[in-house]
Protein backbone atom coordinates (compact mmCIF):
# COMPACT_ATOMS: atom_id res chain seq x y z
CA UNK A 1 0.00 0.00 0.00
CA UNK A 2 3.00 2.24 -0.59
CA UNK A 3 3.76 3.28 2.98
CA UNK A 4 0.21 4.23 3.88
CA UNK A 5 0.08 7.21 1.51
CA UNK A 6 -3.21 6.10 0.01
CA UNK A 7 -4.84 5.71 3.43
CA UNK A 8 -3.55 9.12 4.47
CA UNK A 9 -5.05 10.75 1.37
CA UNK A 10 -8.40 8.98 1.76
CA UNK A 11 -8.55 9.76 5.49
CA UNK A 12 -7.60 13.41 5.07
CA UNK A 13 -9.92 14.18 2.15
CA UNK A 14 -12.84 12.18 3.54
CA UNK A 15 -12.36 13.64 7.01
CA UNK A 16 -12.25 17.19 5.66
CA UNK A 17 -15.42 16.75 3.60
CA UNK A 18 -17.24 15.01 6.44
CA UNK A 19 -16.14 17.67 8.94
CA UNK A 20 -17.34 20.36 6.55
CA UNK A 21 -20.75 18.70 6.40
CA UNK A 22 -20.80 18.09 10.17
CA UNK A 23 -19.84 21.51 11.44
CA UNK A 24 -21.37 23.80 8.82
CA UNK A 25 -24.91 23.98 7.47
CA UNK A 26 -23.85 22.98 3.93
CA UNK A 27 -25.67 19.66 3.99
CA UNK A 28 -28.72 21.19 5.67
CA UNK A 29 -28.99 23.75 2.86
CA UNK A 30 -28.58 21.03 0.25
CA UNK A 31 -31.28 18.90 1.84
CA UNK A 32 -33.60 21.93 2.02
CA UNK A 33 -33.03 22.68 -1.65
CA UNK A 34 -33.80 19.07 -2.56
CA UNK A 35 -36.92 19.06 -0.39
CA UNK A 36 -35.77 16.27 1.90
CA UNK A 37 -35.11 18.36 4.98
CA UNK A 38 -36.97 15.80 7.10
CA UNK A 39 -33.74 13.76 7.06
CA UNK A 40 -31.68 16.53 8.70
CA UNK A 41 -32.40 15.09 12.14
CA UNK A 42 -30.61 11.88 11.21
CA UNK A 43 -27.41 13.46 9.86
CA UNK A 44 -25.52 13.10 13.14
CA UNK A 45 -26.15 9.36 13.14
CA UNK A 46 -24.39 9.09 9.78
CA UNK A 47 -21.82 11.89 9.74
CA UNK A 48 -20.17 11.38 13.12
CA UNK A 49 -19.39 7.67 12.55
CA UNK A 50 -18.13 8.53 9.06
CA UNK A 51 -15.85 11.21 10.53
CA UNK A 52 -14.53 8.71 13.07
CA UNK A 53 -13.93 6.13 10.32
CA UNK A 54 -11.97 8.58 8.17
CA UNK A 55 -9.88 9.71 11.14
CA UNK A 56 -9.10 6.07 11.98
CA UNK A 57 -8.00 5.52 8.36
CA UNK A 58 -5.77 8.58 8.65
CA UNK A 59 -4.14 7.26 11.82
CA UNK A 60 -3.64 3.80 10.28
CA UNK A 61 -1.97 5.40 7.26
CA UNK A 62 0.41 7.37 9.48
CA UNK A 63 1.26 4.25 11.48
CA UNK A 64 1.97 2.28 8.30
CA UNK A 65 4.18 5.07 6.98
CA UNK A 66 6.04 5.28 10.30
CA UNK A 67 6.59 1.51 10.40
CA UNK A 68 7.87 1.47 6.82
CA UNK A 69 10.37 4.24 7.57
CA UNK A 70 11.61 2.60 10.77
CA UNK A 71 12.50 -0.69 9.07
Amino acid sequence: MKNGNRLIKIGAIGGAITALCCFTPVLVWLFALLGISVLVGYLDYVLLPMLAMFLILLVIGFVQRWRAKST
